[in-house]
């Protein structure tokens, strides 16, 4: 059973750009919601997939990922897809023996940036580099899916 395990926390400054590895640009789009999982279509880099996640609140969700042909998920976001669709780039970078990535929104979610850990079990221990904030792994508000409906410029 496929297990994703990620912790989200915001940034407290922006220290964490000097040591970006890689940067790619992603859209996603999700399907129609269900009240057990989200459905989503992304593209990045030329590269297209299918993701299925469990709606489940917390660090811990499975998680199924399956490569599409482009034209077809580019078809899909058009066409199948729910709007408004997240537009962000995603950022790399490696600390001790973990890769952060650091998503930067745009469009109705402009000027929220959350970094993202994936570890192998719940309790792993991972060096926290300075430029981390807050923890919102169990604020539903930051899950992409949600992002759509309740958009960050929203946000009181």
């Amino acid at each position: 059973m496929p297990l994703e395990i990620e912790r989200k926390f915001l940034l407290k400054n922006n220290n964490w750009r000097q040591q970006v590895k890689t940067s790619k640009n992603i859209r996603q789009g999700y399907l129609a919601p269900l009240d057990t999982s989200s459905v989503r279509i992304r593209i990045e880099d030329g590269k297209a997939n299918i993701n299925i996640k469990s709606a489940t609140i917390g660090i811990s969700r499975l998680e199924y990922e399956y490569q599409i042909p482009h034209d077809e998920a580019l078809e899909m976001l058009d066409q199948l897809c729910r709007q408004p669709q997240i537009h962000k780039t995603r950022h790399t970078i490696a600390q001790g023996h973990h890769l952060w990535e650091i998503d930067e929104f745009y469009d109705d979610n402009e000027g929220l940036l959350v970094a993202e850990i994936e570890l192998g079990e719940e309790g792993e221990d991972f060096e926290k580099p300075e430029w981390l904030g807050k923890e919102v792994s169990d604020d539903a508000r930051y899950y992409n899916v949600n992002l759509i409906n309740h958009p960050y410029m929203n946000w009181s």
